[in-house]
């Protein structure tokens, strides 16, 4: 069952919640809402749209004190792309998908990137009170990854290629952040995910060469470690969209387990 915060409400461009924690997670691919003039030049229908976004991720850290959940979908406007290619106008830019009947005007394109600049706005400030509060601060970048992408009844994606948990880390500076990154892994590796362990890599299907990452590295450069977190789509059905609520929960409990794990390694960074 899903909270405000995870839902948020038709208007809604996201939802924060600050606790008293240095670990933040935030799922900015969650959303799927888009503004109705937009909406009806779109040539992708809802099942289309839903496949390429991330739902359900907001899910995932709703055992954090700290949330960051962004309501519209990356169909509108991707924040995790850089504000010049936020906007998806070409197939290239969404997986060969056409978005658009007709290109949006000017003033269509401003309305969306005023969004993408208000967002980076508010997630300086945000970790600015947290930085203040507790110095060094972690952030899960929460996303995730269709791996049947040939249709639901083919062969998914080899398993070398496509780990159930990928860790991004190439915009940090890895060899600083190793107490943390590598306490995340080795706790996520050992994880009970019911019953069994999960697959975790670094830098395989994906390299966190993301907008957000790389933000949050360039304006806190010695206090924020900015981790992107990409988990397969083994929580739900990728072609319907429906959730796997008993993986979910697991999830939500490794990332909640996590918080403490990250919490003593921020103290072992030099």
């Amino acid at each position: 069952m899903l909270d405000d915060i995870d839902r948020g409400d038709e208007h809604a461009w996201w939802t924060t919640q600050r606790g008293a924690s240095p670990i933040v997670g935030t799922a900015i691919h969650n959303g799927h809402a888009v503004r109705e003039n937009l909406l009806m030049n779109m040539a992708l229908d809802d099942n289309e749209r839903l496949r390429e976004e991330d739902p359900f991720t907001a899910e995932t850290i709703r055992g954090l004190s700290n949330r960051i959940v962004f309501h519209r979908s990356r169909f509108e406007i991707d924040l995790n792309r850089a504000r010049d290619g936020a906007i998806y106008l070409r197939p290239e830019q969404a997986w060969g998908l056409k978005v658009w009947r007709t290109p949006p005007s000017e003033a269509e394109l401003a309305e969306s990137l005023a969004v993408h600049d208000a967002y980076y706005g508010m997630l300086e400030n945000y970790l600015r009170g947290v930085e203040a509060q507790h110095g060094r601060f972690v952030v899960l970048d929460m996303h995730s990854y269709n791996h049947r992408r040939a249709g639901p009844s083919a062969p998914p994606t080899e398993t070398s290629d496509a780990p159930e948990i990928n860790i991004g880390t190439s915009s940090m500076d890895r060899s600083r952040w190793a107490p943390v990154v590598d306490a995340f892994m080795n706790f996520a590796a050992d994880f009970d995910f019911l019953g069994r362990r999960l697959d975790v890599r670094e830098n395989i299907a994906f390299e966190g060469r993301g907008e957000q990452t790389r933000f949050i590295h360039e304006r806190f450069p010695q206090n924020g470690c900015a981790i992107a977190v990409e988990f397969k789509k083994v929580f739900m059905d990728e072609w319907t969209g429906a959730p796997d609520w008993q993986a979910l929960a697991a999830l939500q409990a490794l990332v909640a387990g996590a918080a403490p794990v990250l919490e003593r390694a921020l103290r072992e960074v030099a």
